[in-house]
């Protein structure tokens, strides 16, 4: 009853405040359709990262872990003009399928999409970053975490997805290898003086998971 609920929820605060979108609806429609899997963040949760990007002015955001490009559309959207936006995403058909859907949404020349594991790509990359948003393999979290603080600058803000894994974040016996991702992530913060962090519960249409969100110290 708890998770249908949520969904219900979900799609109430859809229809009132985060509202249809055409770009994003033919977004998971075409990843549908592609075959790739459905595990990309909820409306509500997309526009919360629209909304956090906009608050701190971000003019360039990273993303690690693409999957159709529907995180990518709400994030790019909340750059200005002049900003940009880099993904990373490991899986080729992943990548195109993100491209097409950018460009669908009139984003092609704001968001760019690399290919390639994001702990070979990160250290190719030119910083400061303003945004980072992570939602990739959990178990690369640590890597992540300690290669986006490299190309952050004081105040950037970090967000990683799916840190408490229906709960099963406490369990320090583990034998899951992305809880055990989520588990060193954030050990990983809490050992590292130059940032300030913390981890939200979450409910809705994709389940009980949560975010833990860290701001590089000034």
């Amino acid at each position: 009853m708890a998770a249908k609920t949520w969904a219900a929820v979900d799609d109430y605060l859809n229809e009132l405040i985060v509202r249809p979108d055409a770009a994003l609806a033919a977004a998971t429609a075409a990843s549908k359709v592609a075959g790739l899997p459905e595990i990309a963040v909820s409306a509500p949760q997309g526009k919360l990262l629209n909304l956090l990007a906009r608050m701190m002015g971000a003019r360039r955001i990273l993303e690690i872990g693409v999957l159709g490009g529907y995180s990518t559309i709400w994030l790019a959207r909340a750059l200005p003009p002049e900003g940009r936006l880099i993904s990373l995403e490991y899986k080729q058909k992943h990548a195109e399928v993100a491209r097409a859907n950018l460009a669908q949404a009139g984003l092609a020349d704001v968001a760019e999409v690399r290919v390639g594991a994001g702990v070979d790509l990160l250290p190719t990359l030119t910083g400061p970053f303003d945004f980072f948003f992570i939602d990739a393999d959990k178990e690369g979290y640590p890597d992540y975490f300690r290669g986006c603080l490299k190309l952050a600058r004081p105040g950037s803000v970090m967000v990683f997805d799916n840190v408490v894994r229906d709960g099963k974040v406490i369990d320090a016996a583990t034998s899951d290898t992305a809880v055990e991702g989520a588990r060193q992530l954030h050990a990983a913060i809490a050992a590292e003086p130059r940032v300030s962090a913390t981890s939200i519960q979450t409910v809705g249409s994709k389940g009980y998971d949560g975010f833990c969100m860290a701001i590089v110290n000034r």
